[in-house]
């Protein structure tokens, strides 16, 4: 089953974790089984869930680097049917250390392979870059879930997003495909908002989620707490449409016949 889907942008600042946590919150009060992978070196996922980053915590970092297995690493959080892959600031040097690595951008790929398939859905949570961490993360994946900003800077980096997306079809991964499009932090006070989503609409189609997500400070706190928003807050309006983007996730799941 297709099942492992990576959150993924480049630039920072555009609702990625955010929209990875609390879509993975909503899914788990479904009965879906989630492992999410924290391969951020900021390890906000990490801490989203409440999990402290000690120095002796085990880490995506060590799995990587075969100085550990994922039965080492995974961490039953305190959240029904959610698992986590913490990240440590070392992942930061992961890059490096596997610049010379034979079949560098497989390193994920193979690991995930000896992965249990007791999870109904694998989260990746990438980090903001196109380095060698997303393009891992690309290659371990069946699904790409691309947050945006509903502004025109998120619009400039889109064409190198798709550009490394389709290097790493044609080249690494044939299989990999975009699952959708969350728009994410929108304002409708102003007129660029709807201008922005009009046209990621048109150049999208259908990819994009109906649900637009709109800003909110609950959710913006939720983090501080240790819990996704849909937890925090339940009925605040962003946790709110977290959760119909779930249940859009769902659908579309089921109409490709993975869910």
């Amino acid at each position: 089953m297709k099942k492992v889907f990576s959150f993924c942008n480049q630039k920072g600042g555009v609702g990625k974790t955010t929209t990875a946590i609390n879509v993975a919150a909503a899914l788990s009060e479904k009965g879906y089984k989630i492992l999410m992978i924290d391969l951020d070196p900021q390890g906000n996922t990490t801490s989203g869930f409440g999990i402290e980053k000690g120095d002796d915590t085990k880490s995506i970092y060590e799995v990587l680097l075969s100085q550990a297995e994922w039965s080492d690493v995974i961490i039953k959080t305190s959240f029904k049917n959610i698992f986590v892959v913490p990240a440590q600031s070392s992942l930061a040097g992961a890059e490096i250390e596997l610049v010379n690595e034979y079949g560098r951008e497989f390193v994920l790929k193979n690991k995930m392979e000896q992965l249990a398939s007791e999870f109904d859905l694998v989260f990746i949570d990438c980090p903001p870059s196109l380095g060698l961490l997303t393009i891992n993360a690309m290659v371990s994946s069946d699904w790409l879930i691309v947050p945006l900003q509903c502004e025109y800077y998120a619009l400039e980096g889109l064409s190198q997003l798709l550009a490394t997306i389709n290097l790493v079809k044609d080249r690494l991964n044939s299989n990999l495909d975009i699952f959708g499009v969350v728009m994410n932090l929108d304002d409708f006070r102003t007129n660029l908002t709807s201008q922005v989503i009009d046209e990621v609409r048109n150049y999208f189609d259908k990819k994009v989620f109906e649900t637009v997500i709109p800003r909110s400070v609950r959710v913006s706190e939720a983090p501080s707490f240790g819990q996704p928003a849909v937890f925090y807050d339940r009925y605040n309006k962003g946790s709110l449409c977290y959760i119909k983007v779930a249940e859009e996730i769902v659908k579309r799941g089921k109409e490709y016949g993975i869910l």
